[in-house]
Parts: structure tokens; sequence; C-alpha cells
């Protein structure tokens, strides 16, 4: 064997690139997404996409390409939107990477054509699968040159033919809005004629904003109401470049039913991509950097769930005080000797009883009358002990009565306050801990447990809930009126209960 230096011609199969491509995009889909892609990054400012049953067609008005541009288009690899990251006009991120995206495009069609004009130059190409494996070592591609079409102007248009598959244009429109950057300024997608727009989503929205040393995690988090809750489409997009690489569940996955009310997008252009852009590098520095301050960001979304939650549970707890008050109040008025506040004032029709009471007598098929309940704000305390001296001239005022002083527990209280003219009963309904009190009663304020067993189990259901609150109010208010002899005490509860819900 000869000691002569040699050397050795390296080839590629075309069939290996075109295996490549495939396999780089599985779901063919995604060939149209990255075709609207390649106009993004060539500075159009409007890209339409036909899709029917024969063909797909994706027209921009960007740069276009000239004679140079084509070469660089189909050189297999190119790492020109690496050199050059930025977009000459808008100066957009560009996405595109890797050059073997059209390989992949013969996945769904057996040939593709592309129309291009960039000035005075214009030129079709057309990419035969069939003809260009036939030709073996030969890598050309037939080239036509076009007469300058000044109306049609600057842009590419890129036509899929003779497809092995269907697509519908509403699974398009979906794959289009969730990885394109549709938000972008001056770009806009139309996919048979219908502009495609961003997800809007209601709810509360929790604003992301993080800074790493590798770059800014921004965007939004959005609690759906409870009526859209949905297993569809769970999780936050995680977006580089304003594309959605994947989605994430993080730690909200532990969530149970509260992980269905949890959207929204986070963008993070420094994170590292897998060759096929469906994944993140997972042990580079950069993607444990956003771990760790996307870990912080839950926790921030799960204590805003948790204070929605608490509102929202406040609010129907708050209803059912308020029934379950003006209820007992009918029934105090129909059962005077009861009320431990002496006799309910009442008025006539139209007229303000003494305290401002102003409660009509119930007239019958009337239903329920509205009567003063006050939500009282979290912390009441005493008056104050100070004295101050009158002067002679000065009439000297009744002293009014100490009200106690009301303990709150938690930020989570519900309190209401019911008049009896001028006295009147203040319900405090708070989490005092499931080994605590059902109930209980300090001056005129009751204390109704929402942690004790039975509350809980009550009030999973409206009409429960209010009989039970009702139950409890009662009880410590007839032992407001004698507490030496329970039975009695026991019996006027009785006798307020059912009077309180008579169906009348």
């Amino acid at each position: 064997m000869s000691k002569e230096a040699t050397s050795l011609t390296i080839t590629v199969d075309k069939s290996h690139i075109l295996m490549i491509g495939e396999r780089l995009y599985e779901q063919s889909i995604e060939l149209i997404r990255e075709l609207v892609n390649n106009a993004y990054d060539a500075d159009a400012t409007r890209v339409d996409v036909t899709v029917s049953g024969k063909e797909i067609v994706v027209r921009d008005n960007g740069e276009g390409m000239d004679i140079k541009g084509l070469q660089q288009y189909f050189n297999v690899g190119s790492e020109e939107k690496l050199m050059n990251p930025r977009s000459p006009r808008f100066g957009r991120n560009r996405i595109g990477q890797f050059g073997i995206g059209k390989f992949a495009s013969l996945a769904a069609a057996s040939r593709f054509e592309i129309t291009t004009q960039r000035g005075d130059f214009a030129a079709r190409v057309v990419f035969d699968k069939a003809r260009w494996i036939e030709e073996g070592d030969s890598w050309e591609i037939p080239l036509t040159l076009l007469k300058e079409d000044k109306r049609r102007g600057d842009g590419t248009s890129v036509r899929l033919v003779e497809l092995k598959k269907s697509f519908k244009p509403e699974d398009v429109t979906q794959r289009i809005a969730e990885g394109v950057p549709i938000r972008a300024s001056d770009f806009s997608v139309f996919v048979n004629g219908y502009r495609v727009t961003p997800r809007i989503l209601s709810g509360n929205r929790v604003p992301v904003m993080n800074g790493t040393k590798y770059g800014i995690i921004h965007g939004e988090i959005v609690i759906l109401p409870a009526y859209r809750a949905s297993k569809d489409d769970m999780g936050i997009e995680i977006k580089v470049k304003g594309v959605t690489v994947r989605r994430e569940l993080f730690e909200i996955a532990s969530w149970g039913k509260a992980a269905t009310r949890i959207r929204g997008e986070v963008h993070a252009d420094f994170l590292p991509l897998t060759s096929d852009r469906s994944g993140f590098i997972e042990d580079s520095a950069e993607y444990k950097t956003f771990l760790k301050a996307m870990k912080k960001t839950i926790e921030e979304v799960r204590f805003a769930y948790n204070q929605l939650a608490s509102e929202r549970e406040n609010q129907r707890v708050g209803r059912a005080v308020k029934e379950a008050m003006q209820r007992i109040h009918n029934a105090l008025i129909m059962n005077p000797e009861f009320s431990p506040f002496g006799v309910v004032p009442l008025a006539e029709e139209g007229v303000k009883g003494i305290g401002e009471t102003g409660v009509q007598v119930a007239q019958k098929n009337k239903g329920l009358e509205e009567v003063e309940i006050e939500d009282v704000p979290e912390e009441m305390s005493s008056p104050s002990d100070g004295k101050n001296e009158a002067s002679e001239d000065q009439v000297e005022k009744p002293k009014k009565e100490k009200k106690p002083s009301l303990r709150i527990a938690t930020p989570n209280a519900v309190v209401k306050r019911l008049k009896f003219g001028d006295a009147g009963v203040t319900c405090c309904l708070d989490h005092l801990g499931e080994e605590g009190p059902e109930c209980m009663t300090e001056g005129t304020i009751i204390y109704i447990n929402r942690d004790h067993p039975l509350y809980k189990r009550e009030s999973k259901k409206k009409e429960a809930h209010i009989l039970n609150i009702a139950r409890l109010i009662t009880q410590e208010i007839s032992l407001m009126k004698n507490p030496q002899n329970p039975r009695d005490a026991f019996n006027r509860q009785s006798k307020l209960l059912r009077d309180a819900f008579k169906e009348e």
C-alpha cells in the first residue's frame, strides 16, 4: 500500500437529508409554522396562508431573495441567521437556525415551488422529491428566471403541492397562534383570509418580570374564572423569540382541580433549544436559572389563587350570613319576648324607626324584607377611656354604652352586624381551628368557627349552610335572654328557627 498522502471525498446521501428534516418536523403542521417564521425573519409585514385539500400556499411581502439569497436558502446548515441574528429592516430577532426545514416540507408534499422577487430579480425554483433523488449525485435544483412584476413587489411565495395529508385551517391557525410571534408590531398573518390573533384570556392576571444574569423573563399568568376551567391546553407556554417551545405545568400539576384554571405565557429568549426546537437543553446553566426563577413566580401565582379563592368563598359566606340574619330578624319581630335587646322597633311604611332600623312588618306573599345589615371593618376597638372635662356652658351628652372589642383571628373573617334599634348583634365567621368551639359569644359578638367539621359539612349546600348559620346565631341569642335555664333557651331557639324559615 502506497505511503503517499491521499484524501477522502465525503458525501452525504440525499435520503439522509430528507430523513433528518422529516424527523425534525415529525408533525407536518410544523412546516407551515416554519414557513411563516421564515417570512417573519425576512421582515414581512403580512403573510397570507391558503389551506385547501390540494395545496398549501404561504405568501409574504418580505424582502424577497436574489440569486445569492436563493443559494443561501438552499444551503443546508447555513449559519447565516446565527451570524446575522437581526433582520435588516425591523431589527427582529430571527427565529430560524438550521436551514433544513425546506427539505422537511417534502414529508407533507411531493413537491414545493418557491417564487421570489427582490428588486429587479425574480425567479421560480421547483423542488421535486422524486426527480431530485433520481438525479443521484447531482444536487442542482431547477431555477427559472421570471420577469419583474412591479405590482407584486418584493416577497416570497412557497407552494406545497401533491399533499400527502390533509390540513384543517383551524389546526393551522392554532399552531400559528402558538408558534409564530403574531404579537410583534408590523406583522400580521392571515389563514384563508382570516387574521390570526393571539388568545385573549379573561381572569385575574399575575405579571411576570424576573431579571437573571442571562436575560429577562417576562410575561403574564392568568387565573381563569371557575366556569372557564378546562383540562385543554393546561399550563404555561414558554416562548423563545415569540415562539412557543413547550408548555409546562411546573409545580401546578400538584394543585388538583386548581391547575385547570392556570394559563399564561412567559418569554425567555436566552434559553438554549434542542436541535428540533421542541424543548430545552435542560442541563444548561440557563435552563436551571430559569427553573429557579419560575419556582418563585409559581409561588406568587399560588398566593394570588388562594387570595382569589378566599375572596370568592367570603362572598358566598357573606350572602349566607345576610340571609340568615334577615330571617332571624323577622322571627324576633314575630316573637319580641325572645329578644334580648328589648322590643324591636317597627316603622310605618316609608318611615324609619328608632335607631334607623326601618323595619316594616312583612306583608303576606311579599317574601323576606330587607333589613339593615352592615359589614363591619376587620378591626373594632373599644371607645377611648380618656375623659374630657366639659365646660359649664356645654351640655353633658349621655354616655354611650361601651361596645366590646371584636377579635379577628385571620384576615379572611366575615363580619356582619344586625341592628335592633340602638342595640344589635355582630356575627363573626372566622377560622378558629378544627379543635376550636363550634361557636361562642362575647358580649353581643357571636363567633362561628368555619373550621369546625360540622360547619364545613353543612356549608357545601346553600340551604343547609344558611340553616346552620341561623341555628348557631339563634342558639346564642336564646342564651343571651336567660342563660340560667337551658331548657327555656332551647325552646326559644326552636321557635325562632321555625318562624325564621316559614315558607310564607
